[in-house]
């Protein structure tokens, strides 16, 4: 995945430009793919847009998803955002939500869920977790003014 997302690097944070005013640093943001689900477009998008959004994006790609909780911690982030497209949506987000709590770090982080999934879901992903909930079509915009709004 080098390279790819222009300046989305795996294990690596992309510098965005500013601080979040009630941080008085750029939001961090963890963004991965629990599973095998091959689906890159999405994800690489959104973090493209939180960058330029000047926020500092940590970019796993596939990654187990106790790993990826040890990243959260450790990187101190602020957001956690999976992306599913495989179906598995609700078992992802309701492993992932466990994951968190098992560690005692739930309430630390706004947890984001996008994919492809029926919007019939949306309302028991939140139910599973997931602060918020993000399908095809949504504008980018969207997803930075609530983080944005969420962390005020």
């Amino acid at each position: 995945m080098a390279g790819a997302g222009g300046g989305v690097r795996e294990m690596g944070a992309a510098k965005g430009k500013g601080a979040d005013k009630r941080l008085g640093r750029p939001v961090r943001v963890l963004l991965f793919k629990p599973g095998l689900d091959g689906h890159w477009r999405g994800i690489l998008a959104v973090a493209r847009a939180l960058v330029e959004a000047g926020m500092e994006v940590i970019f796993l790609g596939h990654r187990p998803l106790d790993a990826a909780v040890e990243t959260a911690v450790q990187e101190d982030v602020d957001v956690i955002g999976i992306s599913v497209l495989s179906g598995s949506h609700l078992e992802w987000t309701g492993m992932l939500e466990e994951a968190l709590e098992r560690e005692g770090v739930r309430e630390d982080f706004l947890l984001l869920v996008g994919g492809v999934f029926p919007f019939e879901d949306h309302e028991e992903l939140r139910r599973l977790g997931a602060d918020g909930v993000f399908g095809p079509g949504t504008d980018t915009r969207d997803i930075v003014s609530f983080i944005r709004g969420k962390l005020r």
